[in-house]
């Protein structure tokens, strides 16, 4: 009976992972640029060379839903949409390395740095963050140049100040965390980097959207929740066959 009771546990805590992970695709529904996360539940099983009884299952983001999402104009020229698989290299939140993005809702601050809606500073070239002049007019060239032009100067023309930083996964390793950003994983918990993609391309004056199926993740939400409750109901129906069978005794 405890075996029955261990087997439906571990299903209730990889049915609550699996909550989680559902949830927060959810609450990204509207999140421009947002790959919906995949998870899977995987058995790990005690190699100890004993009867393999009790098999913990063990739930977690496995990866992320590269599939493209809908393009829609907004008119703003900081607002980007990628085009094809390229990614936009992002400064991590702990500055340290880089995490990848499609989300292309840049701002510029009070400081001059470009940023993008998530406030994650935007990597040029050199791998700095991007820095514009304060005050200047900013654009984006299809090829991910920064212009900056002077409102002052007697032309007012726009000079390259420098090239976002975009990258093609296509080929290299890629894994989404529970903190939702993309990364290159690396020996010993430390994240690698992407090589720039030269050819990348992006559209100004666009936004893509999330690819999270609003739909399809509430049914999800859903079968979780039932899923859930059915092994938490055999937890109880067990309960009441040892109480039966300690009354019998």
């Amino acid at each position: 009976m405890d075996r029955l009771i261990y087997t439906a546990l571990t299903a209730m805590n990889a049915a609550m992972d699996r909550q989680r992970v559902v949830a927060n695709n959810l609450a990204n529904a509207s999140t421009p640029g947002f790959r919906q996360e995949i998870f899977a539940v995987t058995a790990a099983t005690l190699k100890d060379g004993s009867l393999e009884a009790r098999a913990p299952a063990r739930g977690n983001v496995r990866g992320a839903d590269m599939k493209a999402a809908r393009v829609v104009p907004t008119g703003n020229p900081l607002d980007v949409a990628l085009e094809g698989k390229a990614l936009i290299a992002f400064q991590a939140p702990d500055r340290q390395g880089e995490v990848y993005s499609r989300r292309g809702d840049l701002r510029v601050t009070a400081t001059g740095v470009l940023e993008n809606g998530e406030g994650l500073a935007v990597l040029g070239e050199s791998g700095a963050p991007v820095t514009v002049p304060p005050g200047f007019a900013i654009s984006l060239a299809a090829d991910g140049t920064v212009l900056a032009a002077d409102p002052s100067a007697p032309d007012g023309a726009a000079e390259p100040v420098d090239r976002i930083r975009l990258v093609n996964p296509e080929g290299s390793p890629l894994a989404k965390g529970i903190d939702s950003f993309l990364k290159v994983p690396g020996p010993g918990g430390q994240t690698g980097v992407l090589p720039p993609d030269l050819t990348a391309r992006l559209t100004p004056g666009a936004l893509e959207q999330s690819n999270v199926e609003t739909a399809d993740t509430l049914v999800q939400m859903i079968e979780t929740q039932r899923a859930y409750e059915i092994n938490s109901k055999m937890v109880s129906a067990v309960d009441e066959m040892l109480r039966n069978a300690n009354q019998t005794l």
